[in-house]
């Protein structure tokens, strides 16, 4: 069955209740309103060229197209991570450390999948590489930014309780443990109950989309398994690394607590 098209114009009247809902936000003054119109103007701006582009490099598959297209999203979701950080590392540790996260637990997931999963040949392919890695990196990007925001945010408000341990003669990492484990849960909350309700509340947006496409709901259905547990895993390990290096970060050699390496 051949998906059924939608014009330009249908877009425009899906964003019509959109702008109803800002005008509501206006007049009950929420504040929402700028917000959620600017949202809705970058969605339509870089979906719009995002499809342009991977039109271009799905015909023209190159490794050299996929891999440039996968910098661009690692690049923007270590400015996305970054940007949502109240209190930031100075000299650009936030950035690194944001990037080496996505990296490593993204791409390294992705390129599981591909190779040991879908075996699509050549694993670079764009048709699958770069729709998987999207989704990993996107999750993963939000457990990292969750993470690395409520360490430092707590490590800030709590320098009493760490530094009156480190005095008692608790070696940083064990000053520190209750909050890594607090920002790791804060990052996985989000994750653990979209895999609490998956199927049941919520039909994901990769199956939907197969569905729609004509495919066979059941393996629509297997390929939204596989994304998840994927998700999963590279939410958790990158935040997992993130949140500890972040840790290791707020301390000196002499393990002395250095807040002044945050703004």
């Amino acid at each position: 069955m051949d998906v059924i098209a939608l014009s330009w114009s249908d877009i425009l009247l899906a964003a019509l209740p959109l702008t109803v809902l800002a005008v509501i936000f206006a007049w009950q003054r929420l504040g929402l309103s700028r917000t959620l119109m600017i949202g809705a103007v970058r969605t339509f701006v870089q979906l719009a060229l995002v499809g342009v582009v991977l039109k271009g490099v799905v015909q023209n598959a190159h490794p050299l197209w996929t891999f440039c297209f996968s910098m661009v999203m690692l690049a923007a979701g270590t400015w996305e991570v970054t940007r949502r950080q109240h209190r930031r590392f100075v000299a650009g540790w936030t950035v690194g450390l944001a990037a080496l996260g996505l990296f490593t637990a993204g791409f390294t997931v992705t390129v599981f999948a591909l190779v040991a999963l879908v075996g699509v040949r050549p694993w670079w392919s764009p048709q699958y590489a770069i729709p998987l890695l999207g989704m990993i990196l996107g999750n993963t990007m939000t457990g990292i930014a969750l993470g690395m925001d409520t360490l430092t945010q707590n490590a800030w408000k709590q320098r009493a309780v760490i530094e009156n341990r480190l005095a008692l003669g608790q070696p940083a990492s064990e000053a520190v443990a209750d909050l890594q484990r607090e920002s790791v849960r804060t990052a996985m909350t989000p994750i653990i109950n979209s895999l609490a309700v998956c199927g049941v509340v919520s039909l994901p947006g990769m199956m939907t989309g197969q569905i729609l496409s004509g495919s066979d709901p059941l393996a629509a259905v297997r390929y939204q398994m596989m994304i998840m547990y994927l998700i999963a895993t590279g939410a958790g390990f990158g935040s997992l690394l993130t949140v500890q290096l972040c840790a290791r970060r707020l301390f000196d050699n002499r393990e002395r607590l250095r807040l002044d390496r945050l703004r």
